[in-house]
């Protein structure tokens, strides 16, 4: 069962359109008010079967609400969990009928991309993100290592099991979306600084200072990368990683007219 708060209706300034990034992931800013509903979710974290439980739990909600839709992902797809292919495989392809959906980059799938343009990081990889998302691709990289295989081979074995398309695909995804007073990122945002010159490494991995000051910029920022076992409510900020990975629990988060809530 969902519940809602009223955590937009007391603000009321104005904020300039958010400009493109000269360089890095693309960003992209839409009027407020131009989606009936919003539903965002953070950190699946290779989690297929509740991704897929999450989307039918919006669908169901969603039907009672007219007009366009969104679906937002606030990143980080891969590791952890058992079933990072599934996942991305399902993220690429089309959103439910009467939805958009945008996939934003996080910290861990950006970390995969590296290593797959460059599999010579292999063990610094296997120690931030561990074997599970290689195993999703049928690779057995611990047995790889115990073979002595040198990083050609390596490099080979990962080009071959993951498909170009899904690496591609997290290549193409976007850093941030802003909807009117709202910001989704994966992790927040350096406070004070002006949007337009945060960089994709602090969107991607910012904790401190911004969990604890918030975004001090006259935006509500909606974000995962931070863990804990219920959403947190701080300054002008709202995460929604519950750790699914760990928990069970993957939260979504909706956004009706200035009602914020959980579904």
């Amino acid at each position: 069962m969902g519940y809602m708060f009223n955590y937009l209706g007391p603000w009321r300034q104005q904020i300039p359109i958010l400009a493109g990034n000269r360089k890095g992931r693309a960003r992209l800013t839409f009027a407020e008010g131009e989606f009936a509903a919003v539903y965002a979710m953070s950190d699946v974290h290779g989690c297929y079967n509740e991704l897929v439980k999450a989307h039918r739990r919006i669908e169901e909600d969603a039907a009672r609400i007219p007009g366009p839709k969104l679906i937002v992902m606030l990143g980080d797809y891969v590791d952890r969990g058992p079933d990072s292919s599934a996942v991305l495989e399902f993220l690429s392809k089309t959103p439910p009928p009467g939805f958009q959906r945008f996939v934003l980059c996080g910290n861990h799938d950006a970390e995969l991309v590296k290593l797959y343009r460059k599999p010579a990081r292999i063990l610094e990889w296997l120690g931030f993100a561990g074997p599970e998302t290689l195993h999703s691709y049928g690779i057995d990289i611990e047995h790889l290592l115990q073979s002595a295989a040198g990083n050609e081979t390596i490099a080979r074995v990962i080009r071959n099991m993951i498909p170009e398309r899904h690496i591609q695909f997290l290549e193409s995804l976007p850093i941030m979306l802003r909807i009117g007073r709202v910001l989704f990122v994966h992790a927040g945002i350096k406070p004070g600084i002006d949007l337009k010159k945060q960089k994709d490494s602090d969107l991607m991995w910012i904790r401190q200072p911004f969990l604890d000051e918030g975004p001090q910029l006259p935006v509500l920022v909606i974000h995962g990368h931070t863990p804990a076992r219920t959403p947190t409510f701080g300054p002008q900020r709202i995460g929604i990683d519950t750790a699914v990975s760990a928990t069970g629990r993957l939260t979504v988060l909706t956004i009706k007219g200035t009602r914020v809530g959980i579904l």
